[in-house]
């Protein structure tokens, strides 16, 4: 089992708590979302507990790139959310635990633990925050983790049943489609073609050719990336209103 809080004190009480209960080990306890990406990379607990409330990377970010592992872990969310917004959890039969954590409560949340599918974590998230969407999106090359920023992201490109990213620091395969991330990141993606998700903030211009075909130049990059017909005149609005 591993614990993720970024207060020491609620690690420390979960870890006690966790000792007297029978057959359940903590194997480590971290601080932020992003080091309890690496410690399941390399201790492949069977169980996360998971704040949701954590600078830098959320507990609801870290659980969607959990999700995404050849074999996640269940996730416990432990939170400070009062009664009301518990009803969200409840709805969509997701693990949880308010804080202050109960013996009890955690001992049956652990006999109950399941991973989460990416509907529950969708659902769940919008109690969390105005804005749940994710701050990076992760990457695994030779069975590593790498997690870009979001504001890095120049644009995303389909590429046959994945979706290249590219970046300021280059590019990389993910899963998905744009359709899915068009709409996770809108406003701050404009799909221009079939094929491109654009971020807004790193378009530099909307230019034309002699044969009348439009295209994009995004900063950094030299090499144009086409317009579809009918997203011409949306793109013309979007920048003109910039």
């Amino acid at each position: 089992m591993l614990i993720v809080d970024d207060e020491r004190h609620a690690r420390e009480r979960l870890d006690r708590l966790v000792g007297e209960l029978p057959d359940a080990l903590v194997l480590a306890q971290c601080g932020t979302g992003l080091e309890a990406l690496r410690t399941v990379e390399e201790l492949q607990p069977a169980v996360v507990l998971l704040d949701i409330r954590m600078p830098g990377m959320s507990g609801i970010e870290t659980a969607r790139h959990l999700a995404t592992f050849p074999a996640p872990p269940a996730v416990i969310f432990t939170t400070a959310y009062d009664e009301y917004a518990m009803e969200a959890f409840d709805a969509q039969a997701v693990g949880y635990l308010l804080k202050p954590v109960r013996k009890e409560r955690l001992e049956k949340a652990l006999r109950q633990a399941s991973r989460l599918t990416t509907t529950q974590l969708d659902d769940v998230a919008e109690p969390e925050s105005e804005d749940s969407r994710r701050q990076h999106v992760a990457v695994r090359s030779r069975n590593e983790l790498k997690l870009i920023p979001i504001k890095d992201v120049l644009y995303f490109r389909a590429d046959q049943k994945y979706v290249c990213v590219h970046h300021v620091d280059g590019e990389d395969l993910i899963d998905g489609s744009l359709t899915e991330l068009a709409d996770e990141f809108a406003p701050d993606f404009a799909r221009i073609h079939r094929s491109y998700l654009v971020a807004i903030g790193h378009l530099e211009a909307l230019e034309r050719d002699a044969a009348g075909r439009h295209s994009v130049r995004v900063r950094g990059q030299e090499e144009l990336l086409p317009v579809g017909r009918r997203q011409v005149s949306d793109l013309k609005r979007l920048i003109t209103s910039r």
